[in-house]
C-alpha cells in the first residue's frame, strides 16, 4: 500500500496567524488557479495541526463522510486506540473535537462562509476534496493522479508545534515550528524534495516573506 507522508507550508514568523483577509485570499488563489478541487468543508472547534490527515483525522472524516451533516460533531479517531502515548502528537495521539460549519462546492461561497468563521477564536480547517490532477504543476510533481490526496488550510487560535521531520508514533525529537496558519497536504511518492512548487507559489504570496515546510512520515 506504501506510505503516506504529511507535508506542511508555514509563516517563517513563529507562531504567526495572518489577517481573515489574507487567509481569504489563499483560499481565493488555490482555487482560481486550480491548484485544489471541490467541494470543501469548513471546520471550527479544538483541531490538531499534526494529526494523519488520512488516518482518524476529523479533517479526513469530514472530507469522505459527505453524509455528515453541517453542525455535525466531530472527534478523533485514532488508527490504534488500543495504544497509550503520553507523547504530544505526531509522536503520541491526537485529540480533535470540532464542528462542521458549511459545506459548499464554489470558492465564492466559502469566501463568504469564512467571513461568519470564528476566526481567531477558534481553530479553522478548510479541508478541499484533493489537488487538481489537470494542474500540469500539480501532476508533474505527484506522478500520478491518486485522488485520496488531501489539502487542507488551517488557521489556528493559539500555536502549536509542527516538526520539520517526523514520524507518526515515532521516536518523539527534532525541530519544531510554531504555527497557526498553516496549509498541509498528504502524498506518497513526488517527483522532487522540498515543497510543491505549484503550492508554495500560492502560499508565498499570503504567508509573509520566506516559507517553512517539513513533513511527518507514517
Amino acid at each position: 500500500m506504501g506510505t503516506w507522508t504529511d507535508a506542511f507550508l508555514a509563516p517563517a514568523e513563529p507562531g504567526l496567524l495572518v489577517p481573515r483577509g489574507d487567509f481569504e485570499r489563499l483560499l481565493l488563489d488555490l482555487g482560481r488557479e486550480r491548484v485544489v478541487v471541490m467541494p470543501w468543508v469548513l471546520l471550527a472547534g479544538r483541531l490538531c495541526v499534526n494529526t494523519s490527515l488520512n488516518w482518524g483525522s476529523v479533517s479526513g472524516r469530514a472530507r469522505w463522510d459527505r453524509t455528515l451533516a453541517v453542525g455535525t460533531a466531530l472527534r478523533t479517531e485514532e488508527p490504534f486506540p488500543e495504544d497509550v502515548d503520553d507523547d504530544p502528537p505526531p509522536w503520541g495521539d491526537s485529540h480533535e473535537e470540532a464542528r462542521i460549519l458549511v459545506r459548499g462546492d464554489g470558492i465564492l461561497g466559502l469566501l463568504a462562509a469564512l467571513r461568519e468563521a470564528p476566526y481567531g477564536v477558534e481553530d479553522i480547517a478548510v479541508v478541499f476534496d484533493g489537488v487538481d490532477f489537470g494542474h500540469r504543476g500539480i501532476a508533474d510533481w505527484f506522478w500520478w493522479e491518486d485522488h485520496r490526496t488531501t489539502l487542507v488550510c488551517y488557521a489556528l487560535a493559539h500555536a502549536q508545534e509542527r516538526p520539520l521531520s517526523a514520524e507518526f508514533h515515532g521516536t518523539r525529537g527534532g525541530r519544531v515550528h510554531a504555527v497557526r496558519t498553516c496549509l498541509v497536504h498528504t502524498y506518497k511518492i513526488v517527483s522532487g524534495s522540498g515543497p510543491v512548487p505549484a503550492i508554495a507559489a500560492v502560499a508565498g504570496r499570503h504567508f509573509g516573506p520566506g516559507l517553512v515546510h517539513g513533513r511527518t512520515r507514517g
